[in-house]
């Protein structure tokens, strides 16, 4: 059980995501690790380096406003099961989603953060 990475999240307007996105690859000096449409919610997805910008319109980017930070996790069953013993609450508990399993926690501080376990992992988000 582990925390892999701590991406900050970005909601974006979805006429600005494309540049944005470029900006930050430009910037970063590496192109997007992840890309893709979650259409169930209206939304584009892209993280550059630990930055992950969500794409969409005010009313689709509503319910993501929120949440402050997304814990990439190792081992996403075994979160579930620890967090609340650390006076975490789980939100939503683990569901499937694109790109492996998510569920969203309140941490004690009253922080609102996602916890996600990718299907795919890749090495270069393991910077912990």
């Amino acid at each position: 059980m582990k925390i892999l990475n701590i991406l900050t999240r970005r909601c974006i307007m979805i006429a600005r995501f494309a540049e944005t996105v470029s900006f930050y690859e430009s910037l970063i000096g590496q192109q997007a690790r992840l890309r893709f449409d979650y259409p169930e919610y209206d939304l584009k997805l892209a993280q550059v380096g630990s930055l992950l910008f969500i794409g969409g319109t005010d009313k689709s980017l509503a319910p993501f406003r929120a949440t402050h930070a997304t814990f990439l996790v190792s081992d996403i069953a075994a979160w579930e099961k620890h967090l609340p013993s650390t006076g975490a609450i789980i939100i939503n508990p683990v569901k499937i989603v694109p790109t492996g399993w998510n569920m969203l926690v309140q941490h004690p501080d009253g922080m609102i953060a996602e916890y996600v376990e990718h299907q795919t992992k890749n090495p270069a988000d393991e910077i912990f």
